[in-house]
């Protein structure tokens, strides 16, 4: 008996379709490094599968989508992980929707060939699969049996996954792995189900409230101001340099430009050097969180990675919060579309009154250099002081943003365009190249932000600092460079601080390294202003451990600290 071509097409079309899966397996499932992370990944595909093939009777239909998912989130992750570092996480897909993604996209090329084949391609296959599909279900005549089949058949292929899922269940044996390996080795889809369920926030150890209230109850009045304070209060510039940190220390980079005008100090200086930071390669977000509140995000686990939605709707005290109990008008200027990564929600919620985003600034995301945000802050700032009131201003650059092995040495400004770091790999030359093209831009932009702030009667502090490093597309980690005494274990997560203004305070400690968190109470010392309850115990935690916060030799002191401000001053709720 012949075959009807129908028949044919089918059997074509579910060969095809197992063809397809297969290869899927093998560029997401198969990259894991481990068999027991292989096996967890191709569990989930096949839970997937068999939930689509139920819900939709469709097996080969199945087989596709069950597979691209799987092959587009591994894709996904693989290129966030070389980028930036840090491993594909559930809620990304929640934030980069709701940020600028299309702009997003525009910065690495891998995702634009992806999104146009997702978009494209793989609606186009998946309705010639359908249309040629054989119904799983077909000869069944009983409508109710369909149902009562299909839903039996997803409910169990779900049981299954859950199973899967739990950290306790079948592949338990995956999420034993500690954080380190999670965030840096290369079992990117596995570390992407293993921490879905670590995006609730948890608070860090804590003494009981009598050791709380004897170590920290002498700064429940909070603090005085600080020395002699200027006739009115100071303004203060506050300006996150993203991806910036001094390059003189790296071996090889030993031309004029590795050393600007920024990172040396001069009369107005009060106190700069190395700062502790707490990511690597991006996630400019946590060092926002950090130096706006006065708290690492590390200290609240995993979750602290997407502080803008997790942490700042719970923050009740933060450095614009003081200030604007004092009187100041507090402005945000950010680099990006409002929405990106939830900026303009973050903000308020940090105690911004008010927020100007690129849109705002008439300039375009990616495209704006420092020199064009320090003028359209001017611009801001001119406006605003009409009020009569003391300005804090934040401002954030995105200049140094990421990669910067996106163009060939030839098609970098001169001079860079012509090899001036030969003594170093060429995929080092070019990111360090690029860099130092961008910085001396930043370095042009900064000299006259502090002519336009400092250069003039009217107290003012200045403060800029660098968020992260960035990953020079992962190669920065091997290239040599020379590091203060002691602190080869940070060297990944050393940018740079300083701190200036345009009047007399008091003195300032120097340490060997300062961590991000303590800015907002350096900044509180240097303006000559008082502190509230919440950063005159940051202050004195500061001086207790060195300038050292998670890494204070006292832990009991710390445990007591973290006691005090979340369990009497309830500074995160």
């Amino acid at each position: 008996m012949r075959q009807s071509p129908r028949r044919g097409t089918r059997m074509f079309v579910l060969l095809l379709a197992v063809v397809v899966f297969a290869l899927c397996v093998a560029k997401s499932a198969w990259l894991q490094p481990e068999q027991i992370q292989r096996n967890y990944i191709l569990a989930l595909m096949l839970c997937t599968v068999g939930m689509l093939a139920f819900a939709t009777g469709r097996l080969a239909f199945a087989l596709v989508v069950g597979g691209a998912l799987f092959y587009e989130l591994a894709f996904i992750a693989a290129v966030k992980f070389r980028y930036l570092e840090s491993p594909l996480m559930l809620s990304d897909f929640v934030y980069f929707v709701r940020g600028s993604l299309v702009q997003t996209l525009g910065q690495y090329p891998h995702l634009w060939r992806s999104a146009i084949y997702t978009v494209v391609i793989v609606p186009l296959l998946l309705w010639l699969v359908w249309r040629n599909d054989r119904p799983l279900f077909g000869r069944m005549r009983s409508t109710g049996l369909r149902l009562g089949a299909r839903v039996a058949g997803v409910a169990a292929c779900a049981m299954l996954a859950w199973l899967c899922l739990r950290p306790d269940g079948v592949f338990a044996g995956v999420y034993r792995a500690d954080l380190w390996s999670k965030l840096s080795d290369d079992a990117h889809m596995t570390n992407f189900f293993v921490t879905a369920h670590d995006m609730r926030p948890t608070l860090p150890p804590m003494s009981d409230a009598a050791t709380a209230e004897r170590d920290w109850g002498d700064t429940a009045q909070g603090r005085a101001p600080a020395g002699a304070p200027p006739d009115a209060r100071p303004d203060i510039i506050q300006v996150l340099e993203e991806s910036t940190f001094d390059p003189s220390g790296f071996a090889g980079c030993t031309i004029a430009q590795c050393r600007v005008q920024m990172f040396q100090p001069d009369e107005y200086t009060r106190a700069h050097g190395p700062l502790r930071t707490h990511t690597f390669g991006g996630g400019t977000w946590v060092s926002e969180f950090a130096s706006i509140t006065g708290m690492p995000q590390s200290i609240f686990g995993p979750a602290g990675a997407y502080a803008p939605f997790v942490l700042a709707p719970r923050m009740h005290d933060s450095l614009p919060m003081q200030l604007g109990r004092m009187g100041y008008l507090t402005i945000a200027v950010y680099p990006a579309n409002g929405g990106f990564i939830n900026a303009r929600n973050a903000y308020q919620a940090y105690g911004f009154d008010k927020f100007y985003d690129i849109d705002d600034l008439g300039m375009k995301m990616w495209h704006a250099n420092d020199e064009q945000m320090f003028a359209a802050a001017k611009k801001i700032y001119d406006e605003n002081r009409k009020a009569g009131r003391p300005i804090f201003m934040m401002v954030l650059t995105m200049a140094q943003h990421g990669p910067h092995d996106k163009h060939p040495l030839k098609e970098l400004p001169a001079p860079f365009d012509q090899g001036l770091l030969p003594d170093l790999p060429q995929a080092q030359e070019l990111n360090l190249s690029a860099y130092l093209a961008q910085l001396q831009e930043s370095d042009k932009g900064m000299s006259q932000l502090e002519r336009d702030f400092l250069h003039r009667p009217e107290p003012t502090v200045i403060m800029h600092f660098g968020d992260h490093q960035p990953s020079f597309s992962g190669v920065i980690r091997e290239m040599p460079r020379t590091v203060p005494a002691g602190l080869e274990p940070y060297r990944d997560s050393l940018t740079y601080f300083m701190l200036k203004s345009n009047f007399a305070g008091p003195t300032l400690p120097n340490y060997p390294m300062v961590d991000i968190a303590y800015l907002p109470s350096m900044v509180l010392r240097t303006a000559g202003l008082p502190a509230d309850p919440y950063f005159s115990a940051l202050e004195s935690l500061e001086t207790r451990c060195g300038g050292l916060y998670e890494e204070c030799p006292d832990k009991s002191l710390l445990h007591s600290y973290h006691a005090w401000i979340f369990d009497h001053l309830h500074v995160y709720r």
